[in-house]
């Protein structure tokens, strides 16, 4: 039996994230009830981490992974993922007013938002052990999960996989066989200044993609030779330019925000894609050459999510709300970018959700073609 070297790329974005449950949910619905994972290589980063571990640990049945995913983002809410309250984030900003008093050593970890109840919610949802199991009965090759690393500023690929597999190390990435656990996901997750860092070991991690200059390179370490990646972006959106984009005052500090985390979670991904695309061409070009071109299919927003963000800026909470207002971070700012990686409120997760399925049936004849589903199998809800 021919092996299967297919690998699913899920990009971070916080709480953009449920757009990719939206993706899944519909090619869950081409495929046959209960067949397991179509993507045997499994590679997520920040938010897209902990969509990829739910996969893994259910890849032995996709339908059920993807159930457990669509009912966790189609009821989460904000207070399922931080504390919300006034008291909590008075006492986070203290700490970081506080911290620039104590000579660059704080005594306590600086975040804005304290990132305990997402850990009780995986706690409560996934269950970790199954992927060894899933790994052990060939449903799975390899899970990957990225952070940086505080100390050496690396990009950390820590990945759980078949015993093959072997760890890679370059200038600014580093592949590591690990035993996956909820640290290293609240790590890849962990978005600077705003989530805690985590300490896997002797080190302290945060979100991979801050420095994570090839978000492919991992899959393709693991053995990739396909490639199917869900972004987050909203490339795909009419871009227009005029004079109305244009804002009388200077950006504001959500604005700056908004744009150094799209740098990360967005720019190096589609920088990524080109390039592999270019190496493929070619390749294509000198027959003589000995690289084997890797079949790459990329499904990414149709519509700004920024703009659908904005629509729902009022579910925040208040007291979120008010120290996002203070820095910008309102539609009428021009801060909707920010805000929308932090928008884990139940109408903006089902809305991605809508839009990923959309999209993804839009795609339908490709994704098929692409993971070799055949045109007469019998789909799930039929």
């Amino acid at each position: 039996m021919k092996q299967n070297h297919t690998a699913l790329i899920l990009s971070g974005g916080g709480a953009r994230a449920a757009y990719q449950v939206g993706v899944l949910s519909a090619i869950g619905k081409m495929m046959p009830k209960h067949s397991s994972i179509p993507f045997p290589i499994l590679c997520g980063t920040s938010a897209g981490a902990l969509n990829a571990a739910m996969l893994a640990a259910n890849a032995d049945n996709f339908t059920r992974a993807i159930s457990k995913l669509a009912y966790l983002w189609r009821h989460l809410s904000p207070d399922q993922i931080y504390h919300v309250d006034s008291l909590s984030m008075m006492s986070s900003v203290s700490r970081i007013l506080l911290s620039l008093f104590q000579h660059g050593s704080p005594k306590q970890q600086l975040s804005l938002l304290n990132n305990q109840p997402l850990r009780q919610l995986l706690q409560r949802f996934l269950d970790l052990d199954r992927i060894n199991t899933c790994i052990h009965r060939k449903h799975l090759r390899a899970l990957s999960i990225t952070a940086m690393s505080y100390s050496s500023g690396k990009t950390t690929s820590f990945f759980q996989g078949s015993s093959n597999l072997e760890n890679w190390e370059n200038n600014r990435n580093l592949g590591l066989r690990s035993r996956l656990t909820y640290n290293h996901l609240l790590a890849s997750s962990a978005i600077p200044t705003i989530f805690p860092a985590q300490k896997i070991g002797e080190h302290y991690f945060a979100d991979g993609a801050m420095r994570q200059q090839s978000p492919i390179s991992p899959a393709l370490h693991l053995g990739a030779k396909k490639v199917m990646i869900i972004g987050v972006s909203g490339n795909r959106a009419p871009k227009h330019w005029n004079h109305e984009m244009a804002r009388p005052h200077p950006p504001s500090i959500a604005q700056i925000t908004g744009q150094l985390l799209n740098s990360a979670f967005i720019d190096n991904l589609e920088d990524d894609i080109q390039q592999l695309e270019r190496i493929n061409q070619l390749s294509m070009n000198q027959p003589q050459s000995s690289y084997e071109a890797i079949d790459t299919l990329i499904i990414s927003p149709s519509v700004e999510l920024d703009q659908l963000a904005a629509q729902h800026y009022s579910d925040l909470p208040r007291s979120l709300k008010y120290v996002m207002s203070s820095i910008g971070a309102t539609p009428k700012a021009g801060g909707s970018s920010a805000a929308s990686y932090l928008l884990f409120t139940k109408d903006y997760c089902r809305s991605l959700i809508e839009l990923g399925q959309k999209d993804a049936n839009w795609e339908k004849d490709k994704i098929m073609s692409f993971l070799n589903i055949p045109a007469h199998a019998k789909p799930v809800y039929e």
